[in-house]
C-alpha cells in the first residue's frame, strides 16, 4: 500500500517539503497532488490560508526489500551491508559482511528462505511481478558451478554403469541448473520425480534405438 502524509507551509514547494520530511525521502519517490493554495485571504481580514498538499509516496521495492531485511538482520544481531539494483523486474540484492555463511546455511537453504521472503514482501505492494536474486559472497554462481560439474559427473557414470542416476532431492532452480546443463547431451536425458520437497533429478541414458 502506497503511504500518503499531508504537508502545510507557506507555498506549496514548502508543503511538499514538509511531506518528504515526514516520509523521510526524496522528491524522485513521490508524487504529490496539491489540495490547498496558499491565500493572503480576502482583504487580509480573515487571515492567511497555508498551501496543503498530499504527498505519496511511490512503490519502490528496493527500498522495501533493505527496510525488511535490515529488520531481519537487526533481529538476529548479524552486522549486515546490503545493496541493491532494479533491472527489467528482477530485483538483485547482495549481502556483504563478516561469516556470511550463516546466511547462506546447508546447501544456501537459509539464503533461499530469505529470498522467498523477500520476494513476498515485495510482490505484495508491486502492481507487476518482481523476481528476487538474493546472494552473498557470490554463492549463487559458486552454486551453480558445482551442480553443473555434478551433472556431469553423473551423466558419465549413467553412461559407464548403463544405469539411471537419481541425484539427492533440490529445489526447483536447482533441478533447472542440471536439465539446462544437459539437455542437449548426446547420450542421457534428464527428468525429475517424486513431490516437493523430496523432489529429484534423474539422469538416465537414451534409448540406443
Amino acid at each position: 500500500m502506497n503511504k500518503t502524509v499531508t504537508g502545510t507551509g507557506k507555498t506549496v514547494e514548502d508543503a511538499i517539503n514538509h511531506g518528504l520530511q515526514q516520509l523521510g525521502v526524496t522528491r524522485e519517490q513521490v508524487e504529490t497532488k496539491i489540495i490547498q493554495v496558499p491565500d493572503s485571504g480576502l482583504m487580509k481580514i480573515f487571515g492567511k490560508k497555508e498551501a496543503i498538499v498530499e504527498v505519496t509516496l511511490l512503490n519502490d521495492p528496493e527500498q522495501h526489500a533493505i527496510d525488511f531485511l535490515t529488520e531481519v538482520f537487526e533481529a538476529m544481531k548479524i552486522p549486515c551491508e546490503i545493496e541493491t539494483h532494479l533491472e527489467d523486474n528482477v530485483l538483485f540484492i547482495d549481502l556483504k559482511g563478516n561469516d556470511m555463511g550463516i546466511l547462506i546455511g546447508r546447501r544456501g537453504q537459509t539464503l533461499d528462505s530469505l529470498q522467498y521472503l523477500v520476494s513476498l514482501v515485495i510482490n505484495r505492494h508491486s502492481e507487476d511481478y518482481i523476481r528476487i536474486v538474493l546472494d552473498t559472497e557470490d554463492y549463487r554462481a559458486k552454486r551453480e558451478k558445482t551442480l553443473e560439474d555434478l551433472g556431469e559427473k553423473m551423466a558419465d557414470k549413467a553412461v559407464s554403469y548403463k544405469k539411471k542416476m537419481i541425484l539427492e532431492p533440490m529445489n526447483p532452480s536447482e533441478r533447472r541448473i542440471i536439465h539446462a546443463k544437459l539437455q542437449n547431451h548426446e547420450k542421457v536425458y534428464t527428468f525429475s520425480e517424486g513431490e516437493e520437497p523430496y523432489r529429484r533429478v534423474v539422469i538416465q541414458c537414451k534409448d540406443k534405438n
